[in-house]
Parts: C-alpha cells; structure tokens; sequence
C-alpha cells in the first residue's frame, strides 16, 4: 500500500533549509535534528537554489537596465559640461 506524503509547514521547510544553507548543516544532519528523511531535505534545498537562482538574474537585467540609463544621463551631463567650458575659455581671451 502506498504511503500519502507527508505535509510539512512553510515554516519548518524554510528552518531547515536555512539550517542546511547557512548554518552548514548536512542534508543527513539536519535530517536527524528534525526528524525528516535525509532525500526530503535535499529536495528542499535543491528546490530553494533553484529558486534563488533564478531570482538573481532577473533583479540583475532589472539594474543594469537602470544603470546603462544613468550612465546615458551623465555622458549627456559631460557633454553640456564640455561645451560649457569651452565657451567661457573662448571668452576669457
């Protein structure tokens, strides 16, 4: 007879995967001291960088798009600044 998966809180899988990626817990380890199945936490985990992955790209096309844009405005600036400066040196002879 086939055993229905277990249902798990949001909350004791985002503990035990930051017990996993940041408190340097193995997959085994942090199984025992949960109680959960080593291959489950390995899920999570994989799960989760996965997830991270992929939002770390996008967050970065998002701010190179905002900085190529504000590199745009100030080549723009030194270009006024540059004209500028050259006529009133024109006008100091």
């Amino acid at each position: 007879m086939a055993r229905r998966p277990r249902k798990y809180s949001p909350e004791l899988k985002a503990e035990v995967v930051n017990a996993v990626l940041e408190g340097g817990l193995s997959y085994t380890e942090a199984a025992r001291d949960f109680d959960l199945v080593a291959q489950t936490v390995h899920n999570w985990v994989t799960a989760e960088k996965k997830k991270r992955a992929e939002e770390s790209p996008t967050a970065t096309r998002g701010q190179v798009g905002e900085l190529e844009r504000r590199i745009r405005e100030l080549e723009q600036e030194n270009a006024f600044l540059k004209k500028a400066a050259a006529f009133f040196a024109k006008e100091q002879r």
